[in-house]
């Protein structure tokens, strides 16, 4: 029988036994722990010993875990984390959370989209006024998303379940990705769910053609991953190119927008509103104009949450384990040069 591989769950946070079964049921090759704690090094001589991680904690120096070949990471954007871990992440496969958080952020931003077609900002200041606002068939005239265009940057797993829920109600789907030739989805999904063929996009653009999307879209989702490329992406530029009725959504990381060239076009108009989970800063300064502007509905970085996040996660890394013994690619794999 070939040699034991030893799998380490090291999170901050226990996972509970129903989520582990089916990591624990792959192969008795497996042996498979989980510990919570508040860094790697609590793992102490444990860590010499692993082959496979499962973590949120940045990469020990080599010698403390030379056995080390695989981790996979507990969320999908790994910026921050590759920054962290040093350069030694480079001798070891690392995989992504990519796909666990499809269905609830897709559905997120579905609800921003409805409430800038509903005029939910508007009525919301209605209430807080305590006014029933005399002309409310004029003031509150609500739109509809059938009919309009959403432009989703970046076409993973998410962007793709926006899309498919998109196309439900009858918006016209466009897409920008780094690579608009490659239409498949090659990551972990939820089964049921996304665009895995690329057919719902009427057109796809490459990054470097996003303004000739922008002044056709009617909502523009920000669904990619934050790199030394695409940091700034929604910049001043970029913003002139929107329609002054689009509404931007981010969902993915706060840097790929100028953030004060956003409060700029929102202030005068050039952008009628925007619906943000993420900042360039977190949390949010206390000072930042974006509290107040009438027209930014905004959240704590809390899009990604959902109670099936265990669940999809050790449903993805049992996959990917299966794929680990037999030699085959692992899904979700980062490309570490590259930044995701």
């Amino acid at each position: 029988m070939a040699d034991p591989i030893r799998v380490m769950i090291a999170l901050s946070t226990p996972i509970a036994d129903g989520p582990l079964a089916p990591v624990r049921a792959v192969s008795p090759r497996l042996n498979v722990e989980a510990q919570v704690v508040g860094s790697l090094a609590e793992l102490g001589s444990k860590l010499a010993e692993v082959e496979v991680l499962l973590t949120t904690f940045p990469l020990p120096p080599v010698q403390q875990a030379p056995r080390l070949r695989w981790v996979q990471t507990f969320f999908a954007g790994v910026d921050g984390w590759l920054e962290r871990s040093g350069d030694h992440v480079k001798d070891v496969l690392v995989t992504t959370a990519s796909g666990v958080h499809g269905p609830n952020m897709a559905e997120y931003s579905l609800m921003m989209m409805l409430a800038w077609s509903h005029a939910l900002p508007e009525m919301l200041g209605y209430q807080r006024q305590g006014v029933w606002p005399a002309e409310r068939r004029k003031v509150l005239v609500p739109g509809e998303l059938r009919g309009a265009t959403l432009g989703v940057v970046g076409y993973g797993s998410i962007g793709r379940e926006a899309a498919r829920l998109a196309n439900a109600l009858g918006l016209r789907v466009l897409a920008c990705k780094r690579d608009p030739g490659q239409h498949l989805d090659t990551g972990w999904t939820l089964p049921g769910t996304g665009d895995p063929l690329g057919k719902l996009p009427e057109r796809f653009f490459a990054l470097g053609d996003l303004r000739e999307m922008l002044p056709q879209c009617d909502y523009v989702l920000l669904t990619l991953a934050l790199t030394d490329t695409t940091r700034h992406i929604i910049d001043a530029d970029a913003l002139r190119a929107f329609k002054p009725t689009a509404v931007l959504v981010n969902v993915a990381r706060g840097g790929l927008v100028d953030e004060a060239a956003l409060i700029e076009a929102l202030r005068s108009g050039a952008l009628r509103g925007a619906g943000l989970d993420v900042f360039e800063t977190e949390p949010l300064p206390a000072a930042s104009p974006l509290w107040s502007l009438p027209n930014v509905l905004l959240t704590p970085h809390i899009s990604g949450v959902t109670p099936a996040y265990n669940d999809r996660l050790m449903a993805l890394f049992a996959d990917n384990l299966k794929r680990y013994l037999a030699g085959d690619e692992l899904l979700n794999l980062v490309n570490v040069e590259a930044g995701y």
